[in-house]
């Protein structure tokens, strides 16, 4: 049985009615209008949600694909990170020797990307074994780096594979220059410290002025002498005040930047 409220509703709703129906034509159509709008909102938010669906079903890509991708990207950034390092070399050369002439032009480095398929377990830290040789024209002594720093120079070549000597081993040995205002230069060479030899992030460089003034944190780069090292190439970083050797020069220890002990990729840096 209906209520007194109920009987009311009721009668509201018949009074709309008769109303509504004898209205003039136009002022119907807009209430109409009106009404219909308060649902035009739901109704483009569940169009949207199809669209979005349907968009993103047509943008899906297959796992392989999107790994390959990837694999492009980081080797971009990798080679954008050695071309930043080359940008920053030249510039502190252009600083430096604006006002002199006949300077040696740096060119753009010509970098091909190889993989690290071997080591040689009787000399794990000394020799890697490269994907690239000389068809992919590779020579010997072109330098061998990671997006991080040197790792070392071409030793020999083959028709699809090269060896690479590493930095830190005897038969490469390194002219470096410290990143500061004197420009402070010297030799890479093995370390000669028994405990260091333990530690191949460890090398040290040698044939330093006495009067040298290095500071732990400085930067240690290429020099760019012997036509072998391109000028600018990351070496490492001090991480020692320098001390007076046998020889009567002076040497620090160098931390290097470049992980020789997980190398994968390495760039060989192009003539």
């Amino acid at each position: 049985m209906l209520k007194r409220p109920h009987y009311i509703a009721l009668g509201l709703v018949g009074l709309l009615t008769l109303v509504l129906l004898n209205l003039p034509h136009h002022a119907a159509s807009q209430i109409k209008l009106a009404i219909g709008s308060l649902f035009i909102p739901g109704f483009g938010v569940s169009k949207s949600a199809k669209q979005l669906l349907g968009s993103a079903g047509d943008t899906l890509v297959s796992r392989s694909e999107l790994l390959r991708q990837n694999e492009q990207y980081r080797q971009l950034n990798q080679e954008l990170q050695i071309r930043a390092m080359q940008a920053d070399a030249l510039q502190r050369e252009n600083d430096q020797f604006r006002q002199l002439l006949g300077t040696e032009k740096q060119f753009p480095w010509r970098l091909k990307l190889a993989s690290v398929i071997a080591r040689d377990p009787a000399n794990w830290w000394h020799f890697v074994q490269i994907d690239a040789g000389s068809r992919d024209g590779i020579r010997p002594d072109m330098p061998v780096m990671t997006s991080a720093g040197l790792v070392g120079r071409v030793s020999a070549v083959g028709l699809t594979s090269s060896q690479v000597v590493l930095i830190g081993s005897q038969e490469c040995k390194v002219a470096a220059l410290v990143d500061n205002k004197t420009g402070d230069n010297g030799v890479i060479t093995p370390t000669s410290n028994p405990v260091d030899k333990l530690d191949n992030t460890l090398v040290t460089m040698s044939f330093l002025s006495s009067n040298s003034s290095l500071k732990p944190g400085q930067r240690v780069i290429t020099w760019g002498e012997g036509n072998i090292f391109p000028k600018g190439i990351l070496i490492g970083e001090i991480v020692e005040d320098p001390h007076q050797a046998e020889l009567g020069y002076s040497e620090a220890r160098v931390k290097l930047a470049a992980n020789l002990g997980a190398l994968e990729e390495v760039w060989v840096v192009m003539r």
